[in-house]
C-alpha cells in the first residue's frame, strides 16, 4: 500500500477539480470587469480611462468604436453559438445511434444473458455479467461526449465573450490586451481539465455502486468515457476546421489579392464568418480534442492498472494515480498561470512570445516536483503490473520516470514546433524569402519544412516509447501520455489565447480603430499563431501515445498473444491503415476546398453587384457567407467522420482482431507524420505571411509592404496552408486515437465473433 490512505484520495481529487473550476470562475470575473458598452450611455466613465492620444488625433470617436466592438462582438457570438447548437442537433443524433450500437455489440458478446461469469484476467474468480459492460460501456460513452460537448461550447462562449474586450484593453497599451486575452484561455484551460477529471471521478464512484468488487468490469466499461470524448470531438474538430477554412479562404483570396482590401476589412462579406470560425474551429474543436485525449489516456491507464496487482488488491489508491497526477496538474497550473498574469507585467511587444513559452517551461518545472510527490506517496513501493498475459515487477521511481518523459517529450515537441512556426528564427524567414520568386517557391519551401519539421518531434516520442514501456510496459506508455498532458490547463490556455487574439484583431480592425491599436492586436496573433502551433503538437504527440496505450489494452482484451507483421492477416491490415490518414486528409481537405469555392463565387457576386460596397458605402451580407459556411461544414463533416468511426467496425467484424491490430498500427505510424507535418507547414506559411506584413526587419521590408509581389505570393502560400493547419492536421490525431479507443471498446465482441471474411473462405 502507498502512504496515501483511501479517505484522503477520495478527498483530494474532486477538492483539486473543484479549485480548478473556482479558479476559472475567478479568472471570468476578472475578464468581464473590461465593459463593452452598448453605446447607449457609457458605463464605467469611458471618459476618465486612460485612452492612447493618438486615437484622438485621427479623429475616431472612441464612444463610436466602443459602440462598433460591442455590436461586431455580438455578431460572432450569436453566429458561433447558432453554428454550435445545429452541429450538436446533428450529434445528439449519432449520440443516441452510436449509443445504440455499442449496447447491442457488447450486449450480445454473450447473448444477453444476466449471469455472472468467470473474468478474463483474474482466474478463479466470478465478474459481472457481459450485459453490465454493455449497459455501463454506453452510460460512459454517453457522459463522455456529453462532457466533450460542454467543454467545446464553454470555450467558444468565453472565447466569444472575450474578443473584444481585448481590443478595448489594446487601447491602454499591449500588457493589458495581453492579460485579458489570457485569462480568458485560462478560463477554458481551467474548466477543461477540472470537468474532465471531475466527470471520470464521479463516474468511477458510481459504476463501483454496482460492479463492487469486480474492478475488471468496472474499469472496463469506463473506456467507454474516453470514447465518447473523441467522437465528439471529431465532428466538433473537422465540422469547426471546415468552417473556419471556408470562410478564411475566401475572404483572403478575394479580399486581399483579389480586391487588395485588408484582412479583416469590414467591407468583406465573408469576414463575420471567418471570425465565428476561429471560435468554433480552434477553441471549440480544440478543446474537445485535448478533452478527448485526457479521457482516454487516463482510461487506458486505468484499464491495465484494473488487471494489474492495484486492481487485484483493490488498492484505490495506487488505482486512482492517473486522476491524482491530473489533480496535481491542476494546482500546478494554477501557480504557473500566475506568472504570466500577475507576477509579470508585459510592457512592450517583443516580451508576447517569451512570456508564453515561459509558461511552458515554468508548468513543466513545477510538475516534474509534483509527479516525484505523487508517485512517492500514492504508490506502493512495489508492485506488478500486466505485461501481455505475464506480470512486470515494477518500482514506484518507475511510474515516475514515465510520467515525468512524457511530460518533458511534450516540452521538446513543443519547442520544436515554435522554432518551426514562428517568424523569430530561420526556417519561417527562409519561407518568407523564398516568396521573392513567387508562391510556387513559397510552397516547396514550405513543404520541405513541415517534413523536415517531424524529425525532432518523432525521435522525443520513440524515446518516450522506449524508457516507458522498458520500465513499465503499457501502463508506462498510458501515464506518459497522461505526463504530457497533465498540464492540459496551461496549454489549452496558451492555445485558447491566439484565436482570441485574432479575433480582437479582427474586430479592431472592423470597428476601425487607429493604426496602433492594430499594431499591437497583430502582435498578439503573430504570438498566437505560433503558440497555437504548440498547442496541436502537444495535441499530436500525446495522441500518439494515447493511441499506443489503447493499442496495448486492445491486444490484451482482445486475446491476441502476439502481433506478427509477417502474418498477412496483420500485414494487409497494417497497409491499409497507414492509408486511412490519407484518405481522411484528401476528404477533408477537398471539404474545405468545395465550401471555399461557393464562399468566394458569394463574395465576388457581392463585390459586383452590391452598389457602393467597395467605397464603404453600402453595408454587405455577412448573413449569407455565415449560412454558406454552416451549411458546408454540416454536410462535410459527415463523410470523414463516419470513414474513423466505421473503420474499425469493418475491419474487426469482417476480418478478425489480427487484422485490426495491423489497421491500428498502421493508422498510428502514418497518422502522426502526416498530422505533424500538415500542422507546421501551415503554421510556417501563415507567419511568413505575417513576417512580411508586419516589416519589423530590414529583411522583412525589403519583401513587403502589403500589396507587393512576394507579399501575394505569402497569401497564396498562407491559404494552401490554412485548411493543412486547421482542419486535416488537427483531425488527424483524433482519428489515431478514436480509432484506437473504438476497437478498445468493442474488443469482447470482435474477439467473439469477429473475423466473418475469413471463417467463411
Amino acid at each position: 500500500m502507498g502512504l496515501m490512505s483511501e479517505s484522503l484520495t477520495q478527498i483530494l481529487i474532486p477538492v483539486a477539480a473543484l479549485v480548478g473550476i473556482g479558479f476559472s470562475l475567478v479568472q471570468w470575473f476578472l475578464v468581464s470587469k473590461v465593459k463593452v458598452s452598448n453605446g447607449i450611455g457609457l458605463e464605467n466613465g469611458y471618459k476618465d480611462r486612460l485612452i492612447e492620444e493618438d486615437e484622438q488625433e485621427e479623429g475616431i470617436d472612441s464612444d463610436e468604436a466602443v459602440a462598433k466592438c460591442a455590436e461586431i462582438q455580438n455578431a460572432i457570438s450569436v453566429g458561433a453559438t447558432s453554428f454550435l447548437f445545429t452541429q450538436y442537433k446533428y450529434l445528439g443524433i449519432f449520440m443516441v445511434v452510436f449509443g445504440g450500437i455499442i449496447f447491442l455489440f457488447l450486449g450480445s458478446v454473450k447473448g444477453f444473458s444476466t449471469k455472472s461469469e468467470p473474468c478474463t484476467y483474474n482466474k478463479g474468480n466470478l465478474c459481472k455479467p457481459a450485459l453490465a459492460n454493455a449497459i455501463f460501456s454506453t452510460i460512459a460513452f454517453l457522459l463522455g461526449a456529453l462532457t466533450s460537448v460542454l467543454s467545446g461550447f464553454l470555450g467558444m462562449k468565453i472565447a466569444t465573450y472575450a474578443n473584444a474586450r481585448t481590443t478595448l484593453e489594446a487601447r491602454k497599451g499591449v500588457g493589458k490586451a495581453f492579460i485579458t486575452a489570457f485569462r480568458s484561455g485560462a478560463v477554458m484551460g481551467f474548466l477543461l481539465a477540472a470537468n474532465g477529471l471531475l466527470v471520470l471521478y464521479v463516474s468511477i464512484n458510481l459504476f463501483k455502486l454496482y460492479y463492487g468488487d469486480d474492478w475488471e468490469g468496472l474499469y472496463e466499461s469506463i473506456t467507454g468515457y474516453g470514447l465518447g470524448g473523441s467522437s465528439m470531438a471529431l465532428f466538433g474538430r473537422v465540422g469547426g476546421g471546415i468552417y473556419t477554412k471556408a470562410a478564411d479562404v475566401g475572404a483572403d483570396l478575394v479580399g486581399k489579392v483579389e480586391r487588395n482590401i485588408p484582412e479583416d476589412d469590414p467591407r468583406n462579406p465573408a469576414v463575420i464568418a471567418d471570425n465565428v470560425g476561429d471560435n468554433v474551429g480552434d477553441i471549440a474543436g480544440m478543446g474537445s480534442d485535448l478533452f478527448g485525449s485526457y479521457a482516454e489516456s487516463s482510461c487506458a491507464a486505468l484499464f491495465v492498472a484494473s488487471i494489474s496487482s492495484f486492481g487485484i488488491s483493490h488498492d484505490f489508491t495506487a488505482m486512482s494515480y492517473p486522476l491524482i497526477i491530473s489533480s496535481m496538474g491542476i494546482v500546478v497550473c494554477l501557480i504557473t498561470t500566475l506568472f504570466a498574469t500577475d507576477l509579470f507585467e508585459i510592457k512592450n511587444v517583443s516580451e508576447i512570445e517569451p512570456s508564453l513559452k515561459r509558461q511552458l517551461l515554468i508548468s513543466t518545472v513545477l510538475m516534474t516536483a509534483g509527479i516525484a510527490m505523487v508517485s512517492f506517496f500514492a504508490l506502493p513501493s512495489e508492485f506488478t503490473i500486466y505485461n501481455f498475459g505475464a506480470d512486470k515487477a515494477v518500482k514506484n521511481w518507475h511510474l515516475f520516470f514515465c510520467v515525468s518523459i512524457g511530460l518533458w517529450a511534450g516540452l521538446v515537441i513543443g519547442y520544436t514546433t515554435e522554432y518551426y512556426t514562428s517568424n523569430a528564427y530561420n526556417p519561417v524567414q527562409d519561407v518568407a524569402d523564398s516568396c521573392r520568386t513567387g508562391a510556387a517557391t513559397n510552397v516547396i519551401f514550405g513543404l520541405a519544412l513541415g517534413y523536415k519539421s517531424v524529425i525532432i518531434p518523432i525521435f522525443a516520442i520513440a524515446v518516450a516509447i522506449y524508457v516507458s514501456f522498458s520500465l513499465a510496459a503499457m501502463y508506462g506508455i498510458a501515464v506518459a501520455a497522461l505526463g504530457m498532458l497533465s498540464t492540459i490547463a496551461t496549454g489549452l490556455a496558451i492555445d485558447a489565447y491566439g484565436p482570441i487574439s485574432d479575433n480582437a484583431g479582427g474586430i479592431a480592425e472592423m470597428a476601425g480603430m487607429s493604426h496602433s491599436i492594430r499594431e499591437r492586436t497583430d502582435a498578439l496573433d503573430a504570438a498566437g499563431n505560433t503558440t497555437a502551433a504548440i498547442g496541436k503538437g502537444f495535441a499530436i504527440g500525446s495522441a500518439a501515445l494515447v493511441s499506443l496505450a489503447l493499442f496495448g489494452a486492445f491486444v490484451s482484451r482482445a486475446g491476441i498473444k502476439t502481433v506478427d507483421v509477417l502474418t498477412p492477416k496483420v500485414f494487409i491490415g497494417l497497409i491499409v491503415g497507414a492509408m486511412l490518414p490519407y484518405w481522411f486528409s484528401a476528404m477533408t481537405m477537398k471539404s474545405v476546398g468545395s465550401a471555399a469555392l461557393k464562399m468566394v463565387e458569394e463574395v465576388r457576386r457581392q463585390f459586383n453587384t452590391i452598389p457602393g460596397l467597395m467605397e464603404g458605402r453600402a453595408k454587405p451580407d455577412y448573413a449569407t457567407c455565415v449560412k454558406i459556411s454552416t451549411d458546408a461544414s454540416l454536410k462535410e463533416m459527415i463523410p470523414p467522420g463516419a470513414l474513423v468511426v466505421l473503420s474499425p467496425l469493418i475491419a474487426g467484424t469482417f476480418f478478425g482482431v489480427e487484422t485490426l491490430a495491423g489497421v491500428l498500427a498502421g493508422s498510428l505510424v502514418s497518422g502522426v507524420q502526416v498530422a505533424i507535418s500538415a500542422s507546421n507547414t501551415g503554421g510556417a506559411w501563415d507567419n511568413a505571411k505575417k513576417y512580411i506584413e508586419a516589416g519589423a526587419s530590414e529583411h522583412a521590408r525589403s519583401l513587403g509592404p502589403k500589396g507587393s509581389d512576394a507579399h501575394k505570393a505569402a497569401v497564396i502560400g498562407d491559404t494552401v496552408g490554412d485548411p493543412l493547419k486547421d482542419t486535416s492536421g488537427p483531425s488527424l490525431n483524433i482519428l489515431i486515437k478514436l480509432m484506437a479507443v473504438e476497437s478498445l471498446v468493442f474488443a469482447p465482441f470482435f474477439a467473439a465473433h469477429g473475423g466473418l471474411l475469413f471463417k467463411w473462405l
